[in-house]
């Protein structure tokens, strides 16, 4: 693949060339997506179905659902049928798709969360004026902003990513994440998607700074309710979606940023599937299988 400027297609990191070691990686995979996919899809389902939930917080809780579902299913059954078929190609355009909706899918998550965090604050800091800031015309505005936003930086960082010549098309990840692409590169450097790159940092950084302002406001809050339980109620809730959005940002910052070796690692890997896999089965969790309301209208689901 030496001197080339295209490839027609990329090969994906191969786990093991043993036949049962293939076989175990794609249950492993599927298990993985069955519960992803499941709690996902049983909140989309529950808020769509259940006319008590129609409120701004639990229409962002869906359309999270809907980011997490839509960011496992670009990269998880792909890794799936080639662990089943024995094989490690993705075509050159199936990359180009696939790194686009999952950069897409990936930034409405991030920006999805820090409005959470501000829509949290907003209901317990300032309760008189919830439904004046975060009314049905609020939110349409607020999703309509969050897709338009997705859309343009995933395409730019496709086309960045894409703009670069390939001398080789062996991706030592199971899925096309760009600094494994980049590594690719013939010229070793592109300014274009490493701009990008620091952009996207500096981006993630100031909402992990809005998310810990809102939560900071929030615990303040918390602290001046008399109640114990209610303080530890309040605790429970907004501790475990610090955590989580800041295990999601850390290690993609790290996956990212960081400086790759010509071959892969095992730090690689357990990086990319902390911040591509993991958030998408423990969001539903922590976000909305803990919440009462959410249980009661799955409890009422089933009877049904």
């Amino acid at each position: 693949m030496k001197n080339q400027t295209t490839v027609p297609y990329f090969l994906l990191l191969e786990f093991s060339q043993n036949r049962h070691l293939q076989l175990l990686y794609f249950f492993l995979f599927f298990i993985l997506y069955l519960a992803t996919a499941t709690t996902n899809l049983l909140i989309i389902f529950v808020v769509v179905f259940d006319h008590c939930l129609h409120n701004p917080m639990y229409f962002f809780l869906m359309n999270l659902a809907v980011q997490d579902l839509g960011s496992v299913s670009v990269i998880v059954p792909k890794s799936m049928i080639n662990y089943l078929i024995d094989r490690r190609h993705i075509s050159y355009l199936g990359c180009v798709a696939q790194l686009f909706l999952f950069v897409t899918f990936a930034v409405s998550d991030f920006i999805l969360l820090t409005v959470m965090a501000y829509d949290r604050y907003v209901a317990i800091c300032r309760p008189l004026h919830y439904e004046m800031v975060m009314n049905w015309r609020a939110c349409t505005k607020i999703m309509i902003s969050v897709g338009v936003t997705s859309v343009l930086y995933g395409m730019l960082h496709t086309t960045g990513t894409f703009s670069i010549p390939f001398c080789s098309n062996v991706v030592n990840q199971f899925f096309c994440e760009i600094p494994h692409l980049l590594k690719l590169s013939c010229s070793g450097f592109n300014l274009v998607e490493d701009g990008v790159l620091v952009a996207s940092f500096i981006g993630a950084l100031g909402c992990f700074i809005l998310i810990t302002v809102s939560y900071i406001m929030i615990f303040k809050a918390v602290l001046r309710i008399p109640s114990v339980k209610g303080r530890q109620k309040a605790f429970s809730t907004c501790l475990p979606h610090l955590i989580i959005f800041c295990i999601l940002l850390v290690t993609s910052c790290l996956a990212y940023l960081r400086p790759h070796s010509s071959n892969p690692t095992y730090l690689d890997l357990l990086f990319t599937i902390l911040y591509s896999l993991l958030p998408p089965l423990f969001n539903p969790i922590i976000y909305s299988m803990r919440n009462k309301n959410i249980k009661l209208a799955l409890s009422k689901l089933w009877k049904f």
